[in-house]
């Protein structure tokens, strides 16, 4: 089983269809089954099936502004085209009108990151032939430089809720795995820290929901600061938003995780290897923040994904009446082996066994 930055590929490949529920329908089943020596190749196996899934159904449409000169009025009439027109002693109306198009920006960028993977090395020829082939229906569209999508400004609804999971693929592939060269061709580079910190993050809460539908909660909710009744709404809006990436609630008992995925685990002064500082900080805020009352049912944890130093920290605290602890996740193993890891922390935390599904 091949590895990318200390994480077996295959894995990567369950992170995802944690994240993303479609990635467990029928027509993916193959690629869980296959072995993959490259990610880019798995990227691939993927967009090829989610955009041949996605043509049976139809290309996704949306209402583009188009602006064309028309022997007869179409829309709203452009009054300085028009007249231009008339100079030129052409008798053509200079026209604005929505149509609807697959010329949108979803398949811009489905388009524009099969190019770039064809031209891989690193793909398989029989990915790259699926790619190919699903390139043929999309005449219509443009490609887009990777430079001009503004990823926060997609929108997902119910036409184009399936985009949702083929979008975060083109993103780890565009932004995460994307340089230049000196001939101005795009190549591949290894993941980045904050695109596997996301995948990460949204693969634990995900496992949780799936895997332990005893929990009352489990979400990413905001901690409120505790504060007294005498603090102003003008002075609130100035404390930072206690965000968590995990929030966990059985009966009494609540466990916030902070999902954390660096290139080093430790922080090293004077060749001594400590916590960081910053996320001991952080999950102590929570939980102090949390538990109010101070009743101690209020735990906090600090799981970092594994990566390639020695160093892998597992210890446990009892900080001012509630535990803190911090574990590491070994993504480089086999992925029955991940998810015991989790299993156990809720057993340990909850004192309960995980729901038997299958993923």
């Amino acid at each position: 089983m091949m590895n990318d930055k200390g994480i077996f590929i295959k894995n990567i490949y369950y992170m995802l269809a944690y994240a993303f529920q479609v990635l467990r329908q029928k027509n993916y089943e193959d690629v869980a089954s296959e072995e993959f020596e490259e990610v880019q190749d798995l990227f691939a196996a993927i967009l090829a099936r989610g955009i041949a899934q996605q043509l049976k159904h139809g290309l996704y449409r949306e209402y583009i502004t188009r602006n064309e000169d028309l022997p007869t009025l179409r829309g709203k009439l452009n009054l300085q085209g028009t007249i231009r027109s008339q100079i030129q002693r052409k008798k053509l109306l200079s026209c604005g009108f929505d149509e609807l198009s697959v010329n949108n920006v979803f398949n811009r960028i489905l388009k524009t990151t099969a190019q770039i993977l064809m031209r891989d090395s690193n793909v398989k020829q029989k990915n790259k032939k699926a790619l190919k082939k699903g390139m043929l229906l999309f005449g219509e569209v443009y490609s887009i430089e990777p430079a001009e999508i503004r990823w926060d400004f997609l929108q997902y609804q119910r036409n184009n809720k399936n985009y949702e999971m083929l979008m975060n693929i083109c993103y780890f592939v565009l932004n995460g795995l994307l340089q230049t060269t000196e001939n101005g061709r795009y190549k591949m580079m290894a993941f980045s820290d904050d695109h596997m910190h996301r995948l990460f993050e949204k693969f634990v809460l995900e496992y949780f929901k799936r895997h332990h539908t005893y929990l009352t909660e489990a979400r990413a909710a905001q901690v409120k600061w505790n504060l007294s009744p005498e603090t102003g709404q003008g002075m609130i809006r100035f404390l930072p938003v206690m965000q968590t990436d995990v929030f966990l609630r059985y009966r009494e008992k609540i466990l916030i995780i902070d999902t954390k995925y660096y290139g080093h685990t430790m922080q090293r002064r004077y060749e001594k290897a400590t916590l960081h500082s910053g996320n001991m900080y952080q999950i102590f805020t929570y939980v102090k923040n949390q538990d109010a009352a101070g009743t101690g049912n209020v735990s906090g944890m600090l799981l970092y994904a594994r990566t390639e130093e020695a160093v892998a920290p597992d210890c446990s605290f009892v900080m001012g009446g509630n535990r803190i602890g911090v574990k590491t996740l070994d993504l480089n193993k086999d992925f029955s082996l991940i998810a015991a890891q989790l299993d156990g922390i809720a057993e340990e935390y909850f004192g309960h066994e995980k729901n038997i599904t299958l993923i």
